[in-house]
């Protein structure tokens, strides 16, 4: 099955966490954590719509620099998440810098900066290049329940996990997994074309069946128009089954705290990323840096009821070890 997210490790297992998810049919991308980026083409960079950052530890934040110099003067808006404090750490990032030229650059550069706070509320603050990055207070918002992000096919999902500071756990949700019957549409003697996404923007955003769509397409013969409603196109044109759902979970202690946290954010998850920063032999050394040890990141996939896990986040102690982290994960994981 084809489905709408294609995930994918910027790093190897032993560098910085960085979750880098292509949108399918939508020409963009999201990024989950923002380390060490460097081995991201800047065409990937200029993909991104959304920056979901855990925490401001420096191997998840530092690679805000190399973000902003890729895009700058050649993207005109991005929006970043974080929690506790963040607006102000992306507010003296920005004023590292001196910014007597970029009021000048053919295309300006926005950053929307949502803080969580834990006790509900988000705050919201706007940069843009046009002013030097002066900070633009906006009204800030209340979450509804634990949703950060809400559109038309994906939904991101986040609560706070312990690891001796406030982090953030995500979770990414596709609405739905809409498959195209091309047979079906052949035999209502239509044509595919990109009619299809309006079809599908309509179906997920809940329009209602009398809604018009315009069925445009093109064959052999030449160019044809229909006009159909979304009732007469859904049940027929469309298989609806439920969207894949992918969860990012690092840096946390193992508490039944967090444990249940994660499980109302991610319960049946279809996949997992998870940090294994530690060997369960080396348990004691995981409690005192508030990070996971193989075993127990496996011990709550399977609690999570995970259908497929991605472990992250290796200690450097462990190189060339690889293989022994991975089989305490999986054993842990499968019980």
């Amino acid at each position: 099955m084809r489905y709408l997210f294609e995930p994918r490790l910027v790093n190897d297992t032993f560098g910085d966490p960085v979750l880098y998810v292509d949108v399918r049919d939508e020409r963009r991308a999201l990024l989950f954590d923002l380390g060490d980026i460097t081995a991201l083409a800047p065409r990937k960079l200029m993909r991104l719509s959304h920056v979901f950052v855990t925490h401001a530890h420096m191997d998840h934040f530092s690679g805000f620099d190399h973000l902003l110099r890729v895009v700058l003067g050649r993207k005109s808006s991005l929006t970043l998440f974080g929690g506790p404090c963040f607006i102000a750490r992306v507010e003296h990032k920005l004023r590292a810098y001196t910014w007597n030229v970029v009021d000048r650059y053919a295309t300006a550069l926005v950053v929307d900066v949502y803080e969580m706070e834990l006790e509900g509320l988000v705050q919201h603050a706007r940069f843009s290049s046009r002013s030097g990055f002066v900070r633009e207070p906006l009204p800030p918002s209340e979450r509804d329940d634990d949703v950060l992000l809400e559109e038309a096919t994906i939904r991101v999902r986040a609560r706070f996990v312990d690891h001796g500071i406030a982090c953030l756990a995500f979770a990414l949700e596709e609405k739905a997994h809409l498959n195209v019957d091309k047979d079906r549409i052949s035999a209502l003697a239509l044509g595919a074309g990109p009619w299809l996404t309006e079809m599908k923007r309509a179906v997920l955003s809940g329009a209602p069946d009398a809604q018009r769509i315009e069925v445009g397409w093109r064959d052999k013969n030449g160019e044809h128009t229909s006009i159909r409603t979304v009732g007469e196109l859904r049940d027929v044109v469309l298989d609806i089954t439920p969207g894949q759902r992918i969860g990012y979970v690092t840096d946390l202690r193992y508490t039944e705290g967090n444990i249940d946290i994660l499980s109302q954010l991610m319960q049946g998850i279809d996949l997992l990323y998870i940090e294994s920063v530690f060997l369960e032999k080396d348990k004691s050394h995981a409690e005192r840096k508030n990070h996971l040890t193989g075993r127990q990141a496996g011990e709550i996939a399977r609690r999570l009821g995970a259908k497929a896990i991605v472990p992250v986040h290796f200690s450097p102690r462990y190189a060339g070890r690889r293989a022994e982290l991975i089989a305490e994960i999986h054993a842990a994981w499968r019980g």
